[in-house]
């Protein structure tokens, strides 16, 4: 744990890619095996499930320093982060533990077993036998809330460079369903074996968005299409059956059974990259519909019916079993086509379609369209591109129409976390109801760091309530709320809920008086809802 320790705070002390990356590199040649496979898990989102909960812990952490909840709280709400606050109210550790990462997981895992009290006593002693960045590390991984700021790419290119390897294949090897417990570091980073996982995706192609479109060149060079609104994913069909993945590596073929007809349809040896939207008469349906079927493992016949799924095709990676991302997107398109073009429409599953375009300025006009199309906007793909891994600039663009916004008055506010504890950065937004002020959503980004420190010197000065982290204040300032979408949700006092809602500008120049209404949210529900 130490070594772990060790490298957890040198890629955290820094914003430096380089410095990240070198950190890492020096961690894989040194470490041990077991240690790397769980590190190369931990930093790319596979963390083991929570052991307690964040109430224990808290009460577990009071009792050992004999303070009251509520002061062990007002030190939560400034530290920001749980795992920090009790390393930090912690005593010192009566004895030392020199045992390794992995070591320390399998303890965690072992707690699952026992009932609460011989869970505290194993954290305790756990906690009495660890330095503080490694009893903060610990209470992370007991939280099941470990994160750090390492991308995937940079695991990826560190083990590059410790394991001189290509960094495109590795990110290959990294995808999939594996876990420490499924695999090993040798099988998963070091053996060269196509076949060990059939299901495994491959890295998706992702873009960047684009404002100004003239500068791109000539027109005839690029490809567009139409950015459906659904979830991003490949269907992988390798011996004789099929898998489902997200972007974000999620495996999701039993949410959508009825991709398992395509088996019938598509050959063996092919991967599709596309998106599963909510169809119905040869149209697709709003994300809306699709949402509620997202976060079930299993989907009651009802929902089948009302909101039945196709995957829109967009790209193919794999035919007859050979990888054909190098090829240029043209010719892909072209076998994707010709895969498609006999298949019959009872098939859930169609081909994106082109936008046709002469000029930049007839693209606009189909851009235009795009929310009344339920699209989020338009695509741009090179005609001769690659299918490249990861975000890239230069062959592949997202075109998002502009997003819907409101402006709404700040009447919560509540500290963030990791670098951002000590600033006020979460906030709940309100409009008006009558003489009264509705919430109806909370927003975290969009604004300046010198934005956010000017915002909490005056909710420090103005706080007229708190509730635990959460501080009331006045209703004097108005921001201008963006958001992708909005739908019904009886589950919130506005009745409405936001998709992707930020604050685009602090409206400093404007009255709270002059703030949006219930109604007009509800008058976006039924334009765009």
């Amino acid at each position: 744990m130490k070594s772990f320790a060790a490298l957890y705070a040198r890629v955290d002390e820094t914003t430096r890619t380089s410095l990240k990356v070198a950190a890492l590199v020096d961690y894989f040649r040194t470490a041990s095996d077991d240690d790397k496979l769980w590190t190369i898990a931990l930093f790319t989102g596979r963390r083991p499930k929570r052991t307690i909960t964040a109430g224990k812990l808290r009460e577990w952490a009071s009792e050992i320093v004999q303070i009251e909840p509520w002061l062990f709280e007002e030190s939560y709400s400034i530290v920001g982060d749980l795992a920090e606050t009790i390393s930090l109210v912690l005593p010192d550790p009566s004895q030392h533990q020199n045992q390794s990462l992995t070591h320390w997981i399998t303890y965690i895992k072992s707690l699952s077993t026992l009932d609460d009290e011989g869970r505290k006593a194993g954290i305790l002693a756990a906690w009495d036998s660890l330095p503080d960045m490694q009893r903060f590390l610990f209470t992370k991984l007991l939280t099941g809330g470990f994160r750090v700021g390492v991308s995937a790419k940079l695991i990826t290119k560190a083990l590059a460079q410790a394991t001189d390897q290509d960094a495109g294949v590795l990110t290959h090897k990294l995808m999939g369903g594996w876990t420490p417990e499924t695999t090993t570091f040798a099988d998963l980073v070091l053996t060269n074996d196509p076949t060990a996982d059939l299901s495994k995706p491959y890295p998706f192609y992702l873009a960047y968005g684009v404002d100004v479109v003239d500068d791109l060149g000539p027109p005839a060079d690029w490809n567009a299409e139409r950015k459906w609104d659904g979830i991003r994913g490949q269907f992988i069909l390798r011996g004789g059956e099929h898998h489902v993945w997200s972007r974000g590596e999620d495996l999701m073929t039993d949410r959508f059974p009825e991709l398992a007809q395509l088996r019938d349809y598509l050959p063996d040896g092919t991967v599709i990259d596309g998106e599963v939207l909510c169809f119905a008469s040869e149209t697709p349906l709003s994300f809306n519909a699709l949402q509620k079927r997202i976060g079930r493992q299993t989907v009651p016949k009802k929902l089948l019916t009302e909101a039945p799924v196709i995957l829109m095709a967009y790209d193919i990676l794999e035919h007859q079993g050979r990888d054909i991302r190098d090829q240029p997107l043209r010719e892909r398109r072209e076998i994707l086509r010709g895969l498609l073009s006999d298949i019959s429409t009872d098939a859930p599953i169609r081909l994106s379609q082109s936008v046709t375009f002469s000029t930049w300025d007839d693209l606009r006009h189909e851009r235009s369209r795009s929310r009344e199309l339920n699209a989020e906007g338009l695509m741009l793909k090179r005609h001769d591109s690659p299918y490249l891994a990861g975000r890239k600039r230069g062959d592949w663009w997202k075109w998002k129409v502009d997003p819907l916004t409101i402006d709404a008055v700040m009447i919560y506010a509540q500290s963030g976390s990791g670098r951002r504890a000590n600033l006020f950065t979460d906030y709940t937004f309100a409009v008006w109801n009558g003489n009264e002020l509705t919430p109806f959503t909370k927003a975290y980004s969009g604004l300046t760091d010198a934005e956010f420190r000017e915002i909490t010197a005056w909710v420090r000065k103005n706080t007229l309530q708190k509730f635990g982290p959460v501080r009331q204040v006045p209703p004097e300032h108005v921001f201008e709320i963006a958001f992708e979408g909005i739908q019904a949700s009886p589950r919130h006092k506005s009745g409405v809920a936001l998709r992707f809602p930020r604050m685009l500008r602090w409206r400093q120049d404007k009255p709270v008086s002059e703030a949006n209404t219930l109604d007009d949210l509800n008058e976006m529900l039924k334009t765009y809802g």
